[in-house]
């Protein structure tokens, strides 16, 4: 079966209704991180276990979806952002917003797709991962403004 590509109005409609604040999705160029632009990743699995997906976010993003979960004070995300590095509390609720965002993928008739590992934000990411970032054709590119938070990029790339 093929693997749903997420439409951005889901993508947009999930993340409203999981950070409870108003998100602006738009077109973007690809996003694929390099060696040295921190980008946190989330994997997904199909069920038998083969890596189908995966979504990049750059730091920006990673720090502001993190913290909207958990009402981390903005300020903290700008920290994280400036550090060049997630922490742990904003890490583990980018984890719950990765996860939930696997719903997007399970429509009728596609693969069942689950989260797997994500690598946060911080830790240079594992060469063959950030190869995968950079695969062209079934992917969506967009720029999300968190309203209260900021903006940074989502690429939801399918493998």
């Amino acid at each position: 079966m093929p693997v749903h590509l997420p439409q951005p109005k889901q993508l947009r409609d999930l993340l409203a209704d999981l950070l409870g604040r108003d998100v602006t999705l738009t077109p973007s160029a690809p996003f694929a991180p390099g060696p040295d632009t921190p980008a946190s990743v989330a994997l997904y699995v199909d069920d038998s276990l083969r890596i189908s997906a995966l979504i990049a976010c750059d730091l920006a993003f990673s720090a502001y979806a993190g913290a909207a979960l958990g009402l981390i004070p903005v300020g903290d995300a700008t920290a994280a952002v400036g550090d060049g590095k997630v922490t742990d509390a904003i890490s583990e609720n980018l984890y719950e917003v990765l996860n939930i965002a696997a719903s997007t993928f399970n429509v009728a008739g596609a693969d069942h797709l689950r989260l797997h590992a994500l690598h946060p934000a911080g830790p240079p990411l594992d060469p063959q991962v950030r190869i995968s970032t950079m695969t062209l054709g079934r992917r969506e590119d967009l720029a999300v403004d968190i309203a209260g938070y900021g903006a940074g990029l989502l690429s939801v790339v399918l493998l």
